[in-house]
């Protein structure tokens, strides 16, 4: 509805221009009538003098008619104004409540995929083998890592899980062949395995930011870890850290590709997910083009605005899930003009 509006806007802006522009043809040529009469007044002296006075008259409501089309015109100009930047207002709020809609829909999909890897580290992490092989170590090792394998089969969104003992040494993990450098890294000044040995019980986790590890190829992963508690007890002694490495860039790749745009929008708009400091952290089209977002919220949590750029930005504050809060990341969409650039 309000594109129709600024399609009848323009109609109307077109048509009073033309019918306007036509009122001027016809005074300009009743004014060099009532010129050319004047002219054939004077010369028939006395006895034109009649036809002088109507000439006259006829000039002068021809300026007239004139003045009313200029009034009209921009009178009419101030109002299809008005009506155009209602139209425009509409069709802003209309767009950006449905991006901000979709931004919501998709930091709450990403919410509860991370909040499901907060139990898997949780639930894992209470696994006999793993039990054993923080409290023995190495002697443990072989088939704690056969155990984490297993579990690696089936759960594909992970490139490694890794147990690492009480002095922050990892002593075993899922992927040896494909990741050789893990086994034996020290990890104790790691901020995941600082914070999971001081979790509070078996029911609390880390959840860390994005970021690349170099033992697993550089990748970008988001890492979650939780205390190895003796004898598995909820309230066991920390006796080491299992820590699973999400591979983030598949599959928060899978979730800016998939938000529920129509083929006109994704033409033109860009899905993004941002950190609590605006960093870039997935894209929808290519990442290594991005950065930071210049994302402006004014303290709202769900919102949209055009940009200086005239671009128009729909944004929401992860919700959390559950018992994940989030880490205060953002989903944003932003749109182009469909003749606009709307990659960063």
């Amino acid at each position: 509805m309000p594109e129709k509006i600024l399609a009848l806007t323009k109609q109307v802006s077109t048509l009073a221009t033309s019918k306007v522009d036509e009122i001027r043809k016809i005074t300009q040529m009743t004014k060099i009538l009532s010129i050319n009469a004047s002219i054939e007044a004077a010369r028939a002296g006395d006895s034109g003098s009649g036809f002088a006075v109507v000439a006259e008259a006829v000039g002068t409501v021809s300026k007239d008619i004139e003045a009313i089309a200029e009034k009209l015109q921009s009178d009419l100009g101030v109002k299809v104004k008005e009506l155009n930047d209602v139209g425009l207002s509409l069709i802003s709020n209309i767009k950006g409540t449905r991006l901000a809609d979709l931004a919501l829909n998709m930091i709450d999909v990403i919410d509860r995929n991370l909040y499901e890897r907060s139990c898997d580290v949780r639930w894992w992490a209470t696994d006999s083998s793993v039990i054993s092989c923080a409290a023995n170590g190495t002697a443990e090792s072989r088939s704690a890592g056969e155990r984490l394998a297993v579990i690696l089969e089936s759960y594909t969104v992970y490139l490694d899980i890794w147990i690492a003992g009480r002095d922050g040494t990892v002593v075993a993990h899922g992927r040896p062949a494909k990741y050789p450098s893990v086994l034996g890294t020290a990890v104790s000044n790691e901020d995941w395995f600082r914070k999971a040995m001081k979790t509070r019980d078996g029911g609390d986790f880390v959840a860390c930011d994005i970021a690349a590890n170099k033992h697993l190829g550089g990748a970008q992963v988001a890492t979650y870890a939780t205390a190895i508690r003796e004898n598995g007890a909820k309230n066991g002694a920390p006796i080491g850290v299992l820590a699973i490495f999400f591979d983030w860039e598949k599959q928060s790749r899978d979730v800016v590709s998939n938000v529920r745009l129509t083929e006109a929008e994704r033409q033109t708009t860009r899905c993004l997910i941002l950190n609590s400091n605006h960093r870039v952290i997935a894209a929808s089209g290519r990442l290594e083009d991005l950065d930071h977002f210049p994302l402006k919220t004014n303290g709202q949590s769900i919102g949209a605005y055009v940009d200086d750029s005239g671009r128009l930005v729909g944004f929401a504050l992860t919700p959390g899930y559950e018992t994940y809060q989030g880490l205060g990341w953002y989903g944003a969409l932003v749109q182009a003009h469909s003749n606009g650039d709307s990659k960063h």
